[in-house]
């Protein structure tokens, strides 16, 4: 999500990089590298104010003092209280002419798990649901397989999963469905931690994203204190992490509580919520979505029993409605895809 790009004086890009993983050199180290000797009064552009401070990596700041670039434009400031401004404050001590908030609404749209992490401790919720063209998500017997289509589906794992740190689905979409909860691309992609909100500890011992967890020790069982010691030892047992969450006034795992727990672990800023109704109707009443993905296709399953993408108990008058904004369409396929910022 952070790049950064070296133009010498000439205005010729002689360097090149980004942010590869968590605990890896940042974007401006790659593109130092890229650049080498060219770097030498040149100008760096780069996303986010470079850090200051010794963490994972030592400090980009340097790296760039160091390095003898003359100028340094940034989109925006690091919302860590680490480093907010003491990054730049670092650069101008060297000399460098330092040019904050080029293409910042872009840079915050861009990074927008990170900020939300940063400022809140809580990660970043993107919801994604697939429907029909009369809202359901699954017929009167509960099939859902395939509402959307190939395209719509191949975007899910190349644009959504691939780029999450976790996918959060309830107990009752691993029964129904067995869900493996990864990525599955031709080239493989990133597999993210697989969270199962379960209360009373349902899900079956032999269920896909648990047998996956014996292999990568990736699924967490998000649970409370209802569901059997024994059941929990169980699922340790099998490879699984184990989080107690406090349970809300219904007894179920309180999202809220989920969240904050998550957002602690350091390595889960953004989480894809691929759930069902009910937990669905949770996660957006508590006010923790942050955008929602739908992908609408031209079909109509009709019934009345049949599932909507958001259940609980809804809103009593239309001004209390959820607020979609900055929503965008596109065609993704057959299928219509919708994005937007809830709140």
């Amino acid at each position: 999500m952070v790049g950064c790009v070296i133009v010498d004086p000439h205005g010729y890009v002689v360097g090149e990089g980004y942010h590869h993983a968590p605990g890896g050199p940042h974007a401006e180290v790659w593109a130092l590298r890229s650049a080498g000797d060219a770097a030498r009064a040149a100008t760096a552009y780069v996303t986010l104010e470079p850090c200051s401070h010794f963490g994972r990596t030592p400090p980009c700041a340097d790296a760039l003092v160091n390095a003898g670039v003359a100028r340094v434009v940034i989109a925006m400031a690091d919302p860590d209280n680490r480093v907010s401004g003491r990054g730049i404050e670092k650069l101008r001590a060297a000399g460098i002419d330092v040019v904050v908030g080029v293409l910042e609404a872009e840079a915050r749209a861009l990074i927008a798990a990170y900020v939300k992490h940063r400022t809140t401790g809580l990660p970043y919720v993107w919801l994604k649901s697939a429907m029909t063209l009369d809202g359901k998500v699954a017929t009167s017997t509960g099939d859902s397989k395939w509402i959307s289509g190939p395209i719509a589906r191949a975007a899910v794992h190349r644009q959504m999963r691939d780029r999450c740190d976790a996918i959060l689905c309830g107990v009752g979409t691993i029964l129904a469905d067995d869900s493996q909860l990864t990525t599955r691309l031709s080239r493989g992609g990133r597999n993210p931690w697989r969270v199962i909100v379960d209360s009373r500890g349902r899900t079956a011992v032999d269920a896909k994203a648990v047998k996956l967890s014996a292999e990568d020790g990736r699924t967490i069982i998000a649970t409370t204190k209802a569901a059997p010691a024994d059941v929990r030892e169980t699922f340790r047992s099998l490879g699984c992490h184990i989080l107690i969450c406090d349970a809300d006034s219904d007894g179920r795992v309180d999202v809220r509580d989920l969240m904050a727990q998550l957002g602690t672990r350091g390595d889960i800023v953004g989480v894809l919520a691929e759930t069902g109704s009910e937990l669905t109707a949770s996660l957006i009443d508590a006010g923790l979505v942050d955008r929602w993905t739908v992908f609408i296709a031209p079909k109509i399953a009709g019934g009345a029993g049949s599932p909507g993408p958001i259940g609980g108990a809804g809103v009593l008058e239309m001004t209390s409605a959820v607020r979609v904004n900055n929503w965008r369409v596109k065609r993704c396929g057959p299928d219509v895809r919708i994005d937007g910022n809830l709140g």
